[in-house]
């Protein structure tokens, strides 16, 4: 690995790790505080989001080095990732076709004639001296989202969304960040990795409303299937850029650009920050620079890194060692074809179909793999909304606390629905079924052999539960005198009583039925 001293680098690589689960909890009152607070100042901000998204291909966009996470530095690498004398790129054709698909998922156009240029700039990890990016003319552009934040639907355009080639990754020895490191090295194993950048138009208000367009260009990467969206390692990242006007001006501000957030949480707090960052400097006279900063976590601030370049700086011209690339209509309508069912369409179709919330269909839709557990749950079950509640409940619950996703699930979709079944025929109760999918989760097993091997059968027969019921009675005579004085609260205790008695296997509606026999 090459050895360079932290001191000749500005830029910083963030190690931010924030789970998607925790992060989708939402801002904090401090953001809330923050943004409500900004709506009645005199300003307002213009956000644009760049976001870099990492393809799932197995190998590189020029070269067939393996794209795997995690392998030993500088073992994933060959003459052409590493920019050697005479190694010439070979287009890797799935990258294409992912990056097309990202394209349609986001209403823009396809470019059938495309290009490749050479962006040139100097940075330690980029052993080539310029990245293979696209600039004219991109794969697809002029598409848009609709977010929406606190009900309020609005629409950010997408200027463009383009291949590029990433560079590679360096590690700062001695410390977390490039500050306090004795020396940095370069591993080169993420160089030519294929990105796509989604550039968004410069239509995004705040900082709440930034957090859902990118949380909904997460969204769509997972459900298409082109890449990972971990923010952990790197294969999603954004970089925000960010000005105020005053509101009602047409004129755009002085943009910053805060760098490589690779959390919804740093993405909603690094812009109000910056807003506000802004606003105090020019309300006390000064003048926002056109640079490059980075948002510090810890001391919940923005610092400069450096001068931001212009387009013009980066000397792009046609990459002379590719072609341009060609698509076809019927390459286009192909993958059109092949594009699974998108987040807005499934909700609508879970709220006609099946009737359930805006809540629960938010939640259910968020991820696809666990619509796709639903869908296949309520193929045995015809109480949707029980197997929304169980899978947003218990199931939810138990892959947070064990840090999994659903796809690690052992209760196969079917077997949920028997759960379900059992409880609507009166076989077991919903206390015994909480039970009884702890030990679905654990094992895997199938509710009927749980309760089969468990004797938790619910007690429906009349007859047999009438004696107990008689006997808990006699057991809890002052109870009793009060139910019969008209305190119908009590009955709660009587049959909380008789559920003990049987160990959560009586059937409650019976039970109640019983008491009021007999008590008169």
């Amino acid at each position: 690995m090459t050895q360079l001293k932290g001191d000749d680098f500005k830029e910083i690589r963030s190690d931010a790790t924030q789970s998607y689960s925790e992060i989708r909890r939402g801002a904090s009152d401090e953001i809330d505080v923050e943004s409500a607070s900004f709506n009645k100042s005199p300003w307002e901000a213009v956000i644009g989001l760049e976001i870099h998204v990492q393809l799932k291909t197995k190998s590189k966009l020029f070269c067939g080095c393996s794209t795997e996470f995690g392998a030993t530095p500088n073992t994933q690498v060959c003459p052409v990732c590493t920019g050697q004398p005479g190694a010439l790129p070979v287009l890797n054709k799935q990258a294409v076709n992912y990056a097309i698909k990202m394209g349609l998922a986001t209403n823009c156009s396809v470019n059938l004639t495309n290009v490749f240029a050479r962006k040139n700039y100097f940075y330690p990890d980029l052993p080539k001296g310029y990245q293979i990016s696209q600039f004219d003319l991109p794969i697809v552009e002029n598409g848009f989202l609709i977010t929406n934040v606190n009900g309020e639907e609005k629409r950010v355009g997408i200027t463009r969304i383009h291949m590029e080639e990433d560079a590679g990754k360096l590690i700062h020895a001695g410390s977390d960040n490039i500050s306090g490191a004795t020396h940095s090295v370069s591993d080169l194993n993420r160089a030519c990795t294929p990105l796509i950048e989604i550039v968004s138009e410069p239509d995004i208000r705040s900082a709440a409303q930034a957090k859902n367009y990118m949380e909904k260009i997460h969204q769509l990467v997972r459900y298409l299937d082109i890449g990972d969206g971990n923010m952990e390692e790197g294969s999603l990242r954004c970089d925000a850029n960010v000005s105020i006007r005053k509101k009602g001006a047409e004129k755009f501000g002085t943009r910053a650009e805060v760098k490589n957030l690779n959390s919804f949480k740093a993405i909603e707090k690094a812009i109000d920050i910056e807003i506000e960052r802004q606003i105090e400097l020019i309300e006390d006279g000064g003048t926002v620079v056109q640079e490059t900063r980075h948002y510090d976590e810890a001391t919940a601030s923005t610092r400069s890194l450096r001068g931001k370049e212009a387009a013009h700086d980066y000397r792009y011209f046609p990459e002379p060692d590719l072609i341009p690339v060609y698509l076809t209509s019927e390459w286009v309508d192909t993958l059109k074809k092949e594009l699974p069912e998108l987040p807005e369409a499934k909700k609508q179709r879970y709220l006609n179909d099946y009737k359930l919330s805006e809540y629960d269909v938010e939640v259910l839709t968020l991820d696809n793999n666990v619509a796709l557990y639903f869908e296949a749950t309520i193929k045995h079950t015809q109480n949707f909304k029980e197997a929304a509640n169980w899978i947003m409940g218990d199931i939810t619950a138990f892959l947070k606390d064990n840090n999994q996703s659903i796809t690690d699930l052992k209760i196969k979709p079917e077997h949920l629905a028997e759960l379900i079944n059992l409880i609507e025929k009166g076989t077991i109760s919903g206390k015994i079924a909480k039970n009884v999918i702890k030990e679905m989760l654990s094992t895997g097993a199938t509710p009927a052999d749980i309760v089969a091997k468990s004797g938790l059968t619910q007690i429906s027969n009349s007859d047999e539960l009438k004696t107990i019921v008689t006997q808990v009675l006699n057991n809890n005579p002052g109870p009793v005198s009060e139910l019969k004085a008209g305190k119908q609260a009590v009955i709660g205790f009587l049959v909380g009583q008789i559920m003990k008695e049987t160990k959560g296997r009586a059937n409650p509606g019976l039970v109640n039925q019983l008491i009021k026999e007999i008590v008169g």
